[in-house]
């Protein structure tokens, strides 16, 4: 017996929100500046977040074989982690073409795929809870993304300028 699309999308869901936590805590690890410890184990309690909610979902679905209203409670994005990850002082704590330049680029990677699989998934659902949800997992994705780009494009620019590759 094949499982519902409903069920398959929430299994993929939780897979990606557990690699993704997995990554970052990985990343906030072996980072050896605190500030940048604090960036990533904070995306990682953002990620453990999205897999309560998808827990909950998940079995929800399984008894009842629809979606939960009213899952999302109080939680939004952290608007803290867009102030301390966007200071002048943490991109110059962070090398270009370092560690954490490259786990900020992995990182990109995985929100963009987050939010393909769930946008797609609020456009096709018939189930108006599960439209919700991942229409409410899309922007938060997002602003992870957004994040992500602009710290990327920063740390670029100043690998650019450190190095003299600017044409003029």
């Amino acid at each position: 017996m094949s499982e519902s699309k409903s069920v398959e999308i929430l299994k993929t869901a939780l897979l990606m929100e557990h690699r993704g936590k997995a990554f970052y805590k990985k990343v906030a690890e072996q980072a050896t500046n605190e500030d940048v410890k604090k960036i990533f184990n904070t995306m990682a309690d953002e990620e453990q977040l999205h897999i309560e909610f998808l827990g909950k979902q998940f079995a929800f679905y399984q008894k009842n074989n629809k979606f939960e209203s009213h899952f999302i409670n109080t939680a939004n994005a952290d608007e803290s982690i867009v102030n301390s990850i966007m200071s002048d002082s943490i991109k110059q704590k962070i090398s270009g073409s370092g560690f954490e330049a490259a786990a900020i680029s992995a990182a990109i990677d995985m929100e963009n795929k987050a939010i393909e699989v769930y946008g797609e998934r609020a456009v096709n659902a018939t189930d108006a809870n599960e439209r919700e949800l991942y229409n409410w997992l899309t922007t938060f994705e997002r602003e992870h993304h957004k994040i992500l780009l602009e710290l990327n494009k920063e740390l670029t620019e100043k690998v650019w300028n450190d190095n003299n590759f600017w044409p003029f």
